[in-house]
């Protein structure tokens, strides 16, 4: 290789004519200029910029990636700034010297050497920091951010709270009723202990394949969530509390507790069904603060209940179906009506923002449902009924379907609750349930050639001669209203519901595993039969065993217990597996075919009710107590609750 081609890298080789020579006189000719001392041939540019392009590289890799940079920056880089002496503030006026314990660099200014020494340990711990999370497994790091997360969270709601008054002060006082006494009948006391074993079993089985997730797969014994919850979890924890409470499932409830203190967090990025959350979340974590006084169970229900306040902006006020909680924005579902709002979503709020307002002080709770009340009593009804459809944009009425099963039942529910709850001082929500009441008798309730009353669905004017399992719930619903119907009336109203409790007990005794079906219809022949596959399904649902108890509790006729019973010992028969109970897809075939779901409402209500039915009426008496449409239990407001609140105070 030539001498010459080794210079080029920092200087060009010296020709003759390099000092003051012609241009282009200097080595390399070839037209080219000679290179002064400041410049440099392209090639020379172009590794110069490489070089100087890998040393910021280097540099800024080692600012952004060696493990806790900050402190070697702070360590480091501004280590020489610290030494400077700060310049003298405006106005002449000399700087107060620095206190000791001023910050890291006030400490290397002060320290001299040893502020090195700190500098070295400041690195070696942040490479043992880095080196400890390596080790760790992906699950234990996102637990360790989720911690930082909700301690920060912690720290920041609690300078909130030191800043503004948070939920007002509340004396608790033990509830009537959240524990009754033993039954006397050992017989039925000893049918009850089977339930509560049934309640242990299915809460064991969650707890041992799926806590902390929204519900269980008892089959696959794994977790199972839905996206009604979008990323909230715990579903069946929260559901499940006040059931552990009244079975005085002491050990179960402490740790359900725990994990709704520590794990139960709303600050999530997804949609949710607004009804879902309400009547489940809500519900269930208002439930469980009545029942035991727990302070934790009253800050989660207001939180969530503010969270869920973004719904209502429409231009009724008729809240949106579904709702990401972190960004406030709503819609509805597709599918529902051209964007529709649903009767059972909206109209099932009610009785939860009733309390919520009860317990934070805050009545824009009842505000928002009392606006519903009042945008539905300006509306013209056809044939008095509510269809199951409103436009929130419009407030208008979508489609002219009617149902007291799907889309419509727990409107109803919630306009005799409502009145109930009130201590019966809700005159609007009495007037609205039995006129509703009266336009259903009218136009869709019917009885069967072989003598079975059943509730149709009406479309347009036309009657559907189906029945829902969900629509049995209303044997329980007209006789729990019973008492504050017309004095005439009375008794008809509970012999009503006795005629639904008899139409949906026959919908269980007709299939092969007296389970009943998701539907079933009096038409082409058949009466209390699903004709059609997609509707021979059971999923655990309570509605049946629901009306059973509201008839006992009613009317202490003997066969109620008994019906009851028969379920229960179906349930154990087909759905209880080692895992858990599991829904079945046929209840009419000879073999189990199980859905692989244990549903959070098979907890909260199925087995309620089912306790209920086997407990003495001193349990959750109905003049203290009303249960929201996932049978959580919320105590009646009684008219002298509030003067004795103001006199504690």
């Amino acid at each position: 290789m030539p001498a010459a081609s080794l210079l080029p890298l920092f200087g060009s080789a010296v020709g003759p004519g390099t000092l003051g020579g012609p241009a282009g006189s200097g080595a390399g000719g070839g037209g080219r200029k000679a290179a002064g001392p400041g410049a440099f041939r392209l090639t020379e540019k172009f590794v110069l910029l490489l070089v100087f392009s890998a040393f910021i590289t280097l540099c800024f890799g080692a600012i952004f990636f060696l493990p806790d940079s900050s402190k070697l920056l702070s360590g480091v880089f501004f280590h020489s700034a610290a030494l400077q002496p700060p310049p003298p503030p405006p106005g002449g006026q000399p700087r107060a010297p620095p206190q000791p314990g001023g910050g890291p660099a006030a400490a290397a200014a002060a320290g001299g050497p040893g502020s090195l020494e700190r500098i070295r340990a400041d690195h070696e711990r942040a490479l043992r920091e880095a080196k400890e999370t390596l080790q760790k497994l992906p699950e234990e790091i996102r637990r360790d951010i989720r911690q930082d997360k909700e301690k920060l969270l912690q720290d920041a709601r609690g300078r909130k709270e030191a800043g503004a008054p948070g939920l007002p002060q509340r004396l608790f006082r033990q509830p009537v009723g959240a524990v009754g006494q033993e039954p006397a009948d050992p017989d039925v006391r000893q049918r009850r202990e089977k339930i509560k074993e049934m309640m242990k079993h299915a809460w064991d089985n969650y707890k041992r394949y799926a806590w902390g997730l929204n519900e269980l797969k008892p089959i696959s014994k794994q977790g199972h969530s839905s996206n009604l919850f979008g990323n909230i979890q715990g579903a069946t924890i929260v559901d499940a509390l006040d059931t552990l409470y009244i079975m005085e499932m002491k050990e179960e409830f402490k740790e359900a507790k725990e994990w709704v203190e520590k794990n139960l967090d709303f600050n999530v990025n997804a949609e949710i069904s607004v009804f879902e959350v309400n009547i489940r979340f809500v519900g269930g974590l208002l439930s469980a603060y009545y029942l035991s006084g727990e302070e934790v169970f009253r800050k989660k229900a207001v939180e969530l209940g503010e969270k869920l306040l973004p719904a209502f902006n429409t231009p009724t006020g008729i809240p949106w179906a579904l709702l990401n909680i972190k960004s406030g924005i709503g819609r509805n579902w597709p599918w529902a009506s051209g964007g529709s709002s649903i009767l059972a979503e909206f109209g099932t709020l009610h009785l939860e923002f009733v309390h919520l307002s009860h317990l934070s002080g805050n009545p824009v709770f009842a505000e928002k449902v009392m606006n519903i009340r009042k945008v539905l009593n300006r509306l013209d009804k056809p044939e008095g009924l509510y269809p199951n459809y409103l436009n929130p944009s419009s407030g208008q009425w979508g489609q002219h379907h009617v149902s007291i099963g799907g889309l419509g039942d727990s409107f109803y529910e919630y306009l005799l609750k409502a009145w109930l709850m009130s201590d019966k001082t809700d005159e609007d929500g009495k007037k609205m349930y039995y006129d509703a009441v009266q336009a259903i008798e009218t136009h869709l309730i019917r009885k069967s050639s072989g003598g079975l009353t059943y509730i149709a669905e009406w479309k347009g004017g036309l009657l559907e001669h189906k029945m829902g399992h969900l629509t049995c719930f209303a044997g329980g619903m007209f006789a729990l209203g019973a008492d504050g119907a017309p004095s005439d009336k009375t008794g008809h109203h509970i012999e009503l519901g006795a005629e639904i409790a008899r139409t949906c007990h026959e919908s269980y005794d007709r299939t092969r595993m007296k389970l009943g079906p998701e539907a079933f219809r009096f038409d082409g022949g058949v009466e209390a039969i699903a004709t059609r596959q997609n509707e021979k399904y059971y999923i655990l649902r309570p509605e049946v065993i629901e009306t059973y108890m509201y008839m006992w509790r009613l009317t202490h006729d003997p066969k109620y217990r008994e019906w009851g019973w028969e379920a229960v010992e179906a349930l154990e028969k087909h759905c209880r597996v080692d895992g858990g109970y599991s829904g079945l897809r046929d209840v009419y075939n000879n073999h189990e075919s199980h859905d692989d779901v244990q549903q959070s409402f098979f907890l909260s209500e199925t087995l309620k009710y089912l306790y209920l039915l086997f407990s003495e009426d001193d349990l959750l008496p109905f003049e203290h107590w009303v249960f929201n449409t996932e049978a959580h239990p919320l105590p009646v407001l009684h008219k002298d609750d509030g003067n004795k609140e103001e006199k504690q105070k």
